[in-house]
């Protein structure tokens, strides 16, 4: 068994919410619904898209619920272009790799949707492995696709990382039992910090994150 890290997609690798943002409130407009940043980020942000559709879609038919998340999610797709990758991650991923600790990305996004954004960050070789919450038993905020990802990596829990953005992402992390690093994309660092991060971080450039990483990933 082996340290390995592990790295949610939007907001963790790249930010990227306020696309989702955009998508989502050009989606719902038509139904009446007028999504605020504010319930995004509460409600929706690194939710599963199978809950989306019991919470935030309860009022349309499945059909009708499945097909205008389709449409947000091929209008996000048309959104991401010319996107960064997250300030300092492709130093910390060298880094990472001359330690030799594998990665991966864990996430709720559609598997479309990863691959996209994979690609248009110029990351598909960096991260081989990406486990899509919905491709195993229960999508985050459980523990399934963190396990899932520790069990292709061969990775011990106790010595690897997580990469979290979200209140989903971060539960299922730490119910893996994973340290979690908070990236604060789209929370405080108070409000991280109240959710079981063990640290939060505005990017990877951070002071904090080599000491820590390396402590945690058995590297000091």
């Amino acid at each position: 068994m082996k340290s390995v890290a592990l790295f949610d997609l939007d907001g963790t690798l790249v930010n990227a919410d306020h696309l989702h943002y955009e998508a989502w409130k050009h989606m719902l407009s038509p139904h009446g619904i007028d999504l605020t940043e504010e319930s995004y980020r509460t409600d929706v942000m690194g939710s599963p898209n199978s809950l989306l559709l019991k919470s935030l879609l309860k009022g349309l038919d499945e059909k009708a619920g499945l097909a205008l998340i389709n449409d947000k999610e091929a209008m996000f797709r048309r959104l991401f272009v010319k996107v960064e990758p997250a300030t300092g991650l492709t130093a910390f991923l060298d880094w990472l790799g001359k330690n030799g600790v594998p990665v991966g990305v864990v996430t709720n996004a559609p598997r479309a949707n990863a691959e996209h954004q994979l690609r248009g960050l110029d990351l598909v070789k960096r991260f081989p492995l990406v486990v899509i919450g919905a491709e195993v038993a229960r999508p985050k905020p459980f523990p399934d696709p963190y396990l899932a990802g520790l069990e292709h990596l061969e990775g011990r829990a106790t010595t690897s990382l997580a990469f979290e953005d979200s209140r989903s992402g971060i539960a299922a992390g730490k119910a893996a039992g994973l340290s979690v690093v908070g990236l604060t994309t789209g929370m405080s660092e108070a409000a991280m910090l109240a959710e079981g991060v063990d640290l939060a971080i505005p990017d990877y450039e951070d002071p904090r994150l080599l000491p820590f990483a390396a402590q945690r990933l058995g590297l000091a």
